[in-house]
């Protein structure tokens, strides 16, 4: 048995049909973004369907490394956003299903690239830019003016009020060293993120904790990707 999944631009699903599903009609749902989108997508599904979902949240190296420890007893069956590298790399695994769904051809030309890279297991479902989150009550009181860009980051004011997730479990913050690297040449992006240790108070295990921490006021501001901050 193996996972199909399914991408977002810098964000990806996967599935794996099974036997065991059709038998016990039940689904098993690692995901990877935002709870709230794979509660809502659970429960539609299981409105349409019957067919009962458990669901786990984690990061995609979390869900990567999972799958891959599974992959002679596969235990889930889909696996539900999370970045694009990851999800590439369980498909040259051999991890993933191959799928062609019959909604393919209304996706976007950068969905259909990331189907194409994956050889038919992974295809996009949502993009995400990657930018700051910060709480405007918390750094009012601070009397600093939010970050704008960057090199902003590194200023004396923002000394231990940054969080972001550890690439070593989440997707998230592998885009962002990947997104400093093209941004400034590896050399530079390494000298950057040196830099900016300093200023980071916590190194979420998922990309969507900073963003969380920022809006229960727990932090200043995160790296991650903007879609998930209007929620917070």
């Amino acid at each position: 048995m193996k996972l199909l999944n399914a991408l977002t631009a810098l964000s990806m699903l996967g599935v794996a049909a099974t036997p065991t599903m059709a038998l016990e009609g039940s689904l098993n749902v690692y995901c990877s973004v935002q709870v709230e989108w794979c509660e809502a997508a659970a429960n539609e599904f299981e409105k349409a369907t019957g067919v009962k979902v458990n669901m786990s949240q984690k990061g995609s190296g979390e869900v990567l490394a999972q799958i891959s420890a599974e992959a002679e007893n596969p235990k889930g069956d889909v696996w539900f956003g999370g970045t694009g590298d990851p999800h590439l790399i369980a498909a040259a695994g051999g991890l993933t299903a191959v799928y062609e769904s019959p909604n393919l051809a209304n996706l976007h030309e950068w969905a259909h690239q990331q189907f194409g890279a994956a050889g038919g297991r992974s295809v996009g479902v949502y993009s995400g830019a990657v930018g700051f989150g910060f709480n405007t009550e918390l750094l009012a009181d601070k009397g600093v003016e939010p970050p704008m860009c960057w090199a902003d980051l590194l200023k004396p004011e923002f000394a231990g009020e940054i969080q972001m997730a550890n690439p070593n479990s989440s997707g998230t913050a592998y885009v962002v060293i990947a997104t400093l690297v093209q941004l400034m040449g590896e050399e530079e992006a390494f000298k950057y993120l040196a830099a900016l240790h300093s200023s980071i108070n916590t190194y979420q295990r998922s990309g969507t904790g900073p963003i969380k921490a920022v809006g229960r006021g727990e932090t200043s501001v995160s790296i991650s990707f903007v879609h998930d901050a209007v929620r917070s």
